[in-house]
């Protein structure tokens, strides 16, 4: 009992360390600068809009709303595509070649951001995809490419053999298999993969700083724009930029969430 009620703490306490700066950005973004400046923080105050409204009413900031959901829904949809099939080929065939593939792909994780930006910069350059969605796009891929990979070829390692083989003697082809049978099983698994690209990509600054000027700037790159507004830092405007910035990523981490629920009560009876 005692052990149970220590866990409890713990949990509350990481729970606590994680949600108090994100209701505290929160809080801050409906402040006055006067309220935000003040030695004491202010937990009660009188809210105010206009940060939301100026951040809101930027042309730069839709424009770049946009963009990023066109870029990072676009790549993390070519990384389920091509992600997938090489995961479930490794999981079922394992040999040399795939331990291989499988570390290459474990391996691109590690690369910093600058060794992937300055090649795909003189790249983009040079077949004129600099500074635009398509280039952003392929970039993207590369990392939703080896994040599904890395993530799914556990989920179809969990899928038993057994099943496959029983579809194979009802009649079942490879692609069936594939489609109709691991995919479903291991869905459940996979919907992890498809939050953490989308996170990981809707968040990542430095390669879109290095590929994009004008046209296909991502949100995060404006939102970092908005800290040059002049001398004094608007920390009222940059928070109401973060709240905005973090709302995507949560509502597809609450909408897979309570998918999850949903299945895990559907089976538990």
């Amino acid at each position: 009992m005692t052990s149970k009620i220590i866990g409890k703490c713990v949990l509350w306490f990481f729970a606590l360390v994680v949600l108090v700066p994100l209701l505290w950005t929160l809080l801050n973004a409906f402040k006055i600068t006067a309220d935000l400046l003040t030695p004491v923080p202010k937990v009660f105050f009188v809210p105010t809009l206009d940060n939301m409204a100026y951040v809101l009413g930027r042309e730069s900031v839709f424009t770049a709303l946009v963009n990023s959901l066109i870029i990072c829904l676009s790549a993390v949809g070519l990384g389920l595509i091509m992600g997938l099939p090489g995961a479930y080929a490794i999981a079922r065939h394992p040999n040399r070649i795939t331990q291989e593939i499988q570390f290459f792909v474990l391996s691109l994780r590690f690369l910093p951001p600058v060794a992937v930006a300055i090649p795909l910069m003189v790249i983009w350059l040079n077949i004129g995809l600099y500074d635009s969605r398509l280039g952003m796009i392929v970039a993207y891929s590369l990392i939703t490419v080896s994040i599904t990979m890395w993530l799914a070829i556990p989920a179809f390692q969990a899928v038993p053999i057994t099943v496959e083989e029983a579809a194979r003697v009802d009649g079942y082809g490879p692609y069936a298999i594939f489609f109709r049978v691991a995919l479903p099983i291991a869905m459940k698994s996979l919907l992890g993969a498809l939050a953490f690209s989308f996170v990981l990509v809707w968040n990542e600054f430095l390669i879109a700083l290095m590929l994009t000027t004008s046209e296909a700037k991502t949100l995060p790159i404006v939102a970092s724009e908005m800290s040059q507004l002049g001398m004094n830092v608007p920390w009222g405007i940059l928070n109401a930029a973060v709240v905005l910035l973090s709302l995507p990523p949560l509502l597809l981490l609450g909408l897979l969430s309570g998918f999850l629920n949903r299945a895990f009560a559907q089976k538990a009876r």
